[in-house]
């Protein structure tokens, strides 16, 4: 080390000096061609003038957050003003200070594909060729400082002043971009914000007179679906009707239904928008829209409107409770719902936004009516409204064919499916969308790849028809078994306060009409304006069905620019007729939907422009449906993302073991007029609970630990309490040994039934070879109390014996726990009769010896010792005593 100094110590400072700055101008060499120059800006930057052409890594340090406000037009008409207006926020998100803060509005070439939508807004910021000037908003930022900007420019412009260069209608690409100088730097990008601008029509700029409204096409025939969906809220392995009150896992849902929450917004936007049934108002748009709701939303909230109780921790379902806060809220956002219902198209989508993919693996019949069929008749009875039936839509967008089947089977004849998830015949499997992209959108602090960077062409695609036949998913009719329920001779009643009302019949051929065609039809809905209108609000998924090459994290941009994204996606078709494309957009926003009132408003209101512009028409949902499949056969595509996004398959057999207990204690169940719960009330809300683990909800967040925990826990509560019920009925233990009188007297046993609802039994007795017991048949326990049963027994052993004894189902299936009764009879079997034979012979024998000797007038031995004296008056002393008695029973009759 000494000698290592010294020859260090030796070298003269000028030589250390020249060699540093050789290094260090290797480093900057480097640097320079890898491109991170605001990574470290003291050792390279670039003008103002002169942009990156790559994106930077996304590991680099950030200084500046450019965050988008506003936009004014947020959709440019021909009457609109010809100054686009553009608001935000800067702020230093780095350690050190920022100056010489200023910003520019870019633009890049029309969308010129539905793809493009998504990719066009991962490209560099080269290719928002068409720029404005930089404006300057703040001299100087501090770490954590912020500033609000205005920025404006025009459309178009003859005159050379700076514009935006928009000559004619179509979806266009703009982009803020932010430079500053950070301490121990130069001026650098350093970031932007990328959003879509529709413009319907290009309005008349101070100097050119005449605007440019959209060439006339056919308008696009347009049906909006408007989701009302939530988490599942319900504590699960809780039976019905409730003795006291619901269980929930939180009061989230309360904030939600209350003022300013999601679902209160969600349906606020429906209210301003298309109002109720106040007369004069404009229905155009009106009959366009259609509510799909979730029923287990709708029971949810019916139950909170009765008091309801709170987990104190969701993560201890058994522990203890709290008083729910939203009654009043539950209740208010009830009665405005079907307010709206009543003059708007509804739907119901699948009970808990289930897996149907995951639903067909577990193939039970019950459980499947209860998430399918059932829906549209829980929808119907709590809004008092008639929805839209045979339809089904699917939370991923996405089915296999089992799925297709199941959907069949129970009379759907259409399925709502992305427009990628259902391809010609033969062609199922063939898409290279199966890896997820993780990246960002292109520019400063995203990583993007050679040919995003250098290259705007729309990315391959296909068109599909609107509605298409699903062709080899054939019919098959789903009957499940009936469940025999003597004594039934009214109409099952249904508790308001039960978590299962309203409940229907167990076959489905009831409930929906098959179409003509046996084949499922599927109504595809575009992605690209789906994909759009997911990342609209405050917790925007990436939906399953959005292809892998364009997937990335929206939520580094802000709000608004992906709301306006979403309005430029649901514009683009409007505006680009392409004659190997239908006329028709079927817009589908995620279920669990996150836009708030102002958001869900825009995005109305764009719809309602579109109509009112002549570049849409209303098309009913029903209408929808309705029209006639293309020529072309088609098959569904399980996408890979709705796989790796869909329930585990380690729930599907857990779910079919509890689903059949279920079913198996229904058949058992008896249902008696006038007496509630009904077999179906009380063991449905066990099939909801199922139902909410095959649930779909937060599992596109990327993180499947919390649903596969929250499925864990309900299924874990649900096998308990049905372990409980199948405990609850049972032959009671007699305790001590059981003495039959004789040998045919009958076995005393008491069985008792726990459960709020009558029930068949039979009795499993496993008699010893020395014992002949009758078998008693099917019995009826009555509710909540106990019986007695005398089973006729024989036994022909006078042995302490052991009779194993239980309870079963009428179907055989085991019940409560077995119990075992010790027998001991006083008669003795084959030794008695013996005994008896041979005394009967014996008194035969020795009756004839004394009369054959009687008969000859031989005096018997047996009467020797008695003279003939004490013989008389022995016979005297009788026939006095017998006079006695006599005179006795004269006296007292008298």
């Amino acid at each position: 080390m000494t000698q290592t100094f010294r020859h260090r110590a030796a070298i003269p400072w000028g030589v250390v000096v020249g060699r540093r700055a050789a290094l260090f101008r290797i480093i900057a060499a480097v640097l320079t061609i890898l491109g991170t120059a605001t990574a470290v800006p003291v050792l390279l930057v670039q003008p103002a003038a002169a942009q990156p052409t790559t994106p930077n890594s996304s590991s680099s340090p950030k200084f500046l957050k450019l965050t988008l406000d506003s936009v004014n037009p947020s959709a440019v008409t021909a009457t609109s003003d010809p100054t686009l207006t553009v608001a935000g926020t800067v702020t230093n998100i780095g350690d050190r200070v920022v100056e010489d803060i200023s910003v520019r509005i870019q633009r890049a070439a029309a969308v010129s594909a539905p793809s493009a939508l998504r990719s066009t807004l991962r490209l560099d910021q080269v290719n928002y060729d068409v720029t404005g000037p930089f404006e300057d908003v703040a001299d100087r930022l501090s770490p954590g400082q912020r500033k609000q900007f205005t920025i404006s420019i025009a459309l178009r412009s003859s005159s050379g002043t700076a514009a935006l260069d928009i000559t004619k209608p179509g979806v266009y690409p703009l982009l803020l971009n932010v430079n500053g100088e950070p301490a121990y730097g130069t001026q650098a990008r350093l970031d932007d914000a990328r959003f879509l601008l529709p413009v319907l029509g290009v309005p008349p700029a101070v100097d050119i007179s005449s605007p440019v409204p959209a060439a006339p096409d056919t308008p696009v025939a347009t049906t909006l679906l408007w989701p009302l969906a939530d988490r599942p809220r319900l504590v699960a392995g809780v039976t019905g009707p409730l003795n006291g009150k619901a269980e929930l896992t939180d009061d989230e849902l309360a904030a939600s239904l209350g003022k300013g929450g999601r679902l209160d917004q969600l349906l606020g936007a429906l209210e301003s928008v298309l109002g109720t049934n106040s007369a004069g108002r404009d229905r155009t748009l009106n009959s366009a829209v259609c509510i799909a709701i979730d029923p287990d939303l709708l029971i949810t909230a019916q139950v909170m409107t009765k008091g309801y109780r709170v987990l104190a921790s969701p993560s201890d379902p058994d522990g203890a409770t709290r008083a729910g806060t939203g009654a009043d809220q539950a209740q208010t956002w009830l009665d405005r719902l079907r307010a709206v219902a009543a003059s708007t198209c509804t739907v119901a989508l699948p009970f808990a936004q289930v897996d149907i993919t995951a639903l067909a693996a577990v193939n039970d019949a019950e459980l499947s009516t209860r998430a399918l069929n059932d829906p549209a008749d829980i929808v119907d009875s709590i809004l008092a409204t008639k929805s839209v039936r045979g339809v089904s839509v699917p939370d991923s967008g996405s089915i296999d064919e089992s799925a297709g089947m199941l959907l069949r089977g129970h009379g759907f004849g259409t399925a709502v499916l992305a427009d990628n998830a259902a391809v010609p015949l033969g062609t199922a499997g063939t898409s290279t969308d199966s890896q997820p992209i993780t990246t960002g959108r292109g520019g400063a602090g995203s990583q993007g790849t050679a040919n995003q960077t250098t290259s705007s062409q729309p990315l391959p695609e296909t068109s599909t028809p609107d509605v298409v036949r699903l062709a080899e998913i054939a019919p098959v009719p789903v009957t499940p078994e009936p469940i025999p329920e003597p004594q039934i001779s009214a109409t099952p009643s249904t508790s308001a306060t039960s978590t299962s009302a309203p409940t229907t019949s167990a076959a489905p051929s009831g409930t929906q009409t098959p179409p003509a065609d046996p084949a499922l039809h599927a109504a595809t809905f575009d992605i690209w304006s789906a994909t759009a209108l997911a990342a609209v609000g405050s917790n925007p998924p990436t939906p399953s069905f959005t292809p892998a090459r364009v997937r990335y994290d929206v939520t580094n941009d802000s709000r608004m620019a992906r709301l306006q994204d979403a309005l430029g996606a649901i514009t683009w078709s409007a505006l680009n007729p392409d004659p190997s494309r239908p006329r028709s957009l079927l817009l589908v926003p995620p279920q669990q939907w996150s836009a708030n009132r102002e958001e869900a408003t825009a995005i109305l209101k764009q719809v309602d422009l579109l109509l009112h512009n002549n570049l849409a028409t209303p098309r009913t949902l029903a209408d929808l449906v309705a029209e006639s499949p293309d020529a072309q056969p088609h098959e569904p595509d399980y996408l890979p993302q709705a796989a790796h996004d869909a329930v585990p398959d380690r729930f599907v057999l857990p779910v079919r073991d509890q689903g059949r207990r279920i079913t198996d204690l229904m058949r058992s169940l008896v249902e008696v007029p006038e007496t509630e719960p009904t077999p179906n009330q009380y063991l449905t809300p066990l099939r909801d609970g199922l139902l909410r683990v095959l649930t779909l909800s937060d599992r596109r967040s990327g993180d499947s630990a919390q649903p596969d925990t929250y499925a864990q826990r309900r299924l874990d509560q649900t096998t308990r309490t049905l372990d409980r019920l199948y405990g609850s009925v049972t032959v009671l233990p007699p305790g001590g040994v059981y003495t039959l009188a004789s040998e045919q007297s009958p076995l005393l046993l008491v069985a008792r039934n726990d459960l709020p609802v009558a029930i068949r039994v039979r009795f499993r007795i496993e008699a010893p070879t020395e014992t002949k017991i009758t078998d008693p048949g099917e019995e009826t326990l009555p509710p909540t109390g106990s019986r007695s049963f005398q089973i006729p027994t024989e036994v022909t052993d006078s042995r302490n014996l052991v009779i194993p004894i239980s309870l079963t189902t009428s179907d055989g299936v085991p019940l409560g726990n077995p119990t075992s009764v010790s027998v001991r009879s006083n008669a003795y079997g084959q030794t008695l009769a013996i005994i008896t034979a041979c005394a009967g012979i014996l008194l035969f024998l020795l009756a004839g010896r004394r009369l054959l000797r009687r008969f000859r007038g031989q005096p018997d031995p047996a009467d020797e010792g008695f003279d003939p004296g004490t013989r008389r008056r022995v016979n005297r002393y009788r026939r006095a005593r017998r006079r006695v008695l006599q005179q006795q029973e004269q006296q007292e009759a008298g």
